[in-house]
């Protein structure tokens, strides 16, 4: 049985209002705040930190450069493992990215998690000239070249460089030393439902993880990655399943209402609040029951509550949150749930 752990999601971007999926609702980007939650997050115990990968993202597309920030919260903390959130494949050429991941391993005592991807949004890859194929289907061959590359790099040796000839990459003579502290490598995760996704995982994967999508849908997706498993022999239990979500944790139900409150009060002008009857009803305090629109897919509620809550999600097989605090910068969440909510789950892993 694998031990229950969970991941704190640093606010490298702001989404203020009424966009409330997995974003920090904060007034504007403050870069010095986010990465003091880092360092609070690795004080409080939580298992894991991880950064965004994008290049513009959130208000007036600000957001901080994935790697950068990494680096930066490698020096600052000193047990949490470390990842970037579907690291996008076409923003760094894979060799040196082969590179850049084995100096913070080295750097950070191997404390990182590949968490691979072929990235999303053409939008930002296009704004700044970097290629982007459309297609899954073309992006996915491309990125797997680039796995195979990584692999190969880790292996080398002074006397024994790897010479590389892809249908995309090609390296001469390269030597990727000092490897990473993590033999034979530094786990590899993969995400999202998309076939030659779950083939990858099936395939290369030590981890998978899923974005919100509520417990239907990721009880759907782990028969799919399952099955994609079985048609490789591959022992499904050998993989680790995330579950990334947004979460608002409060002491009582009123004091979820006042910080919804409190972030729809940032709402920027021309920006829509959620439709939904239940949420307005539940915001002006008609009514009681957390709105659909927060708990169909994400963690809401008091400690208890939100306990219940990954018990469920716990029972399909997930081992591993990672949780976008609705309240970040701010530290009441966080700090609440690590004290009351964490334990009782590492003391069942343990047991």
């Amino acid at each position: 049985m694998r031990p229950n752990q969970f991941g704190y999601c640093v606010p490298i971007f702001a989404w203020p209002g009424g966009g409330l999926f997995r974003t920090p609702n904060f007034p504007a980007l403050d870069s010095q705040a986010a990465l003091q939650t880092a360092v609070q997050a690795d004080a409080l115990g939580y298992d894991s930190i991880w950064v965004a990968d994008h290049l513009m993202l959130g208000k007036d597309e600000a957001i901080l450069e994935g790697w950068t920030t990494l680096a930066a919260i490698a020096g600052a903390t000193r047990r949490a493992k470390l990842g970037i959130i579907h690291q996008a494949h076409f923003f760094r050429q894979p060799a040196v990215a082969a590179k850049m991941i084995a100096t913070l391993d080295q750097l950070s005592g191997g404390r990182f998690i590949y968490f691979a991807d072929t990235g999303t949004r053409a939008g930002e890859h296009q704004a700044y000239g970097l290629h982007y194929p459309e297609a899954m289907e073309d992006r996915m061959p491309d990125f797997l070249e680039g796995l195979e590359l990584t692999l190969k790099l880790w292996q080398t040796t002074p006397n024994n460089p790897l010479t590389f000839a892809g249908r995309y990459y090609h390296v001469k003579g390269a030597v990727c030393t000092p490897h990473p502290v993590s033999q034979p490598h530094p786990p590899i995760w993969f995400g999202e439902a998309h076939p030659l996704t779950l083939q990858a995982a099936a395939r290369y994967g030590q981890g998978w993880n899923s974005v919100p999508v509520g417990l239907a849908e990721m009880q759907r997706r782990l028969t799919d990655l399952k099955a994609a498993c079985q048609t490789i022999g591959r022992d499904f239990d050998e993989l680790e399943i995330s579950y990334e979500t947004q979460i608002l944790i409060a002491p009582s139900r009123a004091a979820i209402r006042d910080k919804l409150k409190a972030m729809l009060a940032l709402t920027p002008p021309g920006v829509e609040t959620p439709p939904d009857a239940d949420f307005q009803a539940f915001v002006r305090g008609e009514s009681d029951v957390y709105p659909r629109y927060l708990t169909e897919t994400g963690l809401v509620g008091t400690p208890d509550e939100v306990k219940s809550q990954l018990q469920s999600y716990i029972g399909l097989g997930v081992s591993h949150f990672m949780l976008w605090f609705l309240d970040a910068p701010e530290s009441d969440g966080m700090r609440l749930f690590a004290e009351q909510v964490a334990p009782t789950f590492t003391t069942q892993s343990r047991s």
